[in-house]
């Protein structure tokens, strides 16, 4: 079967990659695994992440890291409450030719890049957050009837604060759903904050190495399409997502009470796309049921609201989804 073998040869390959990208980044970052594979496995798949944890947790220094050791392009836009979607997409200006005749011209801004930082992305007003939605989705800007196409790869990483926190605007629902993962960036343990105080101190000189690039990402998503996903492993996933809405057959009790709104299609999609990235790098080339969970958190939680019951007994949506999972069968019944 030389095209199993093939694929398993470039599973290897692709779990070296991995590998590596890791180790680089943990040059420069702390403890926080989980966070850094939910990042890399969504930049792997072309996916969106939103970063969620109060300052100082090294959220924008983490993607200002992947941004050296994948080799792409990239730009930093900070949002404020004043900043409007023209700082953002860019503008139309008039200018003269030489011949002194004019002319509108556009002037691209920030956002054509392949990697864009959004830093607290939910200080601005959601009339500017909604600037980012048709990048995110399509990979594109439309500004006076004219669509300009993005380099690819291109991946919004953005990073916000706890909504609890002052001067924030909650995320629109519908930019949410486009974030492939939202990973919630915990605060360190004693032996992590020992080593970030020492680093600091000591002021050592890392040097991120280069260890990817653009053409190299996209062909690593060539090699997630050929994992093998059987069809009882995407039932799970579906099954998985349908639990999440209160009016389903398989939603669990705590769903049916406390949540409004279930996760979309886009859920089940992402859960297969962080599955086929857990299996690679596991040296797989076929999904396992646990490879549809392991990313099962970052994938539904903030894809789920809750209605007034739940935000009045004050329900965490991350537990709720650890129910959710554990109440769905491997098995269909």
């Amino acid at each position: 079967m030389p095209e199993m073998t093939e694929l398993v040869a470039e599973a290897n390959q692709f779990r070296e990659d991995f590998a590596r990208i890791r180790s680089e980044v943990g040059k420069i970052i702390v403890g926080q695994e989980r966070v850094v594979a939910g990042t890399l496995t969504a930049v792997v798949c072309g996916g969106n992440v939103l970063l969620e944890g109060v300052p100082g947790l090294g959220k924008t220094e983490l993607v200002k890291t992947l941004g050296r050791a994948l080799d792409l392009q990239f730009r930093r836009i900070q949002f404020t409450p004043d900043l409007m979607p023209a700082d953002i997409v860019g503008t139309t200006v008039m200018t003269a030719d030489p011949d002194g005749r004019y002319r509108f011209e556009f002037r691209k801004g920030p956002i054509f890049t392949q990697l864009l930082l959004a830093d607290e992305i939910n200080r601005a007003t959601p009339k500017t957050q909604s600037a980012l939605l048709e990048t995110m989705q399509e990979g594109s800007v439309t500004t006076g009837g004219t669509t300009h196409h993005l380099v690819q790869p291109f991946f919004v990483l953005a990073t916000q604060n706890p909504i609890e926190q002052e001067g924030t605007y909650p995320l629109p629902e519908a930019q949410l759903d486009r974030f492939m993962f939202k990973v919630n960036v915990p605060f360190l343990s004693r032996a992590e904050l020992n080593e970030v105080m020492s680093r600091t101190i000591l002021k050592q000189s890392v040097e991120v190495a280069k260890v990817m690039d653009g053409p190299r990402i996209l062909a690593l998503r060539e090699i997630l399409e050929k994992v093998v996903v059987a069809e009882p492993i995407r039932d799970y996933a579906c099954r998985i997502v349908l639990a999440t809405h209160p009016d389903s057959e398989f939603a669990p009790e705590p769903v049916r009470r406390y949540v409004r709104w279930g996760a979309s299609p886009r859920a089940s999609q992402a859960l297969l796309r962080g599955a086929r990235v857990e299996a690679l790098a596991s040296g797989r080339a076929h999904i396992a049921f646990a490879d549809i969970r392991h990313f099962s958190e970052e994938v539904l939680q903030h894809r789920v609201l809750l209605n007034y019951d739940g935000q009045a007994e004050n329900i965490k949506v991350p537990d709720l989804v650890k129910e959710v999972v554990a109440s769905v069968p491997e098995q269909a019944q």
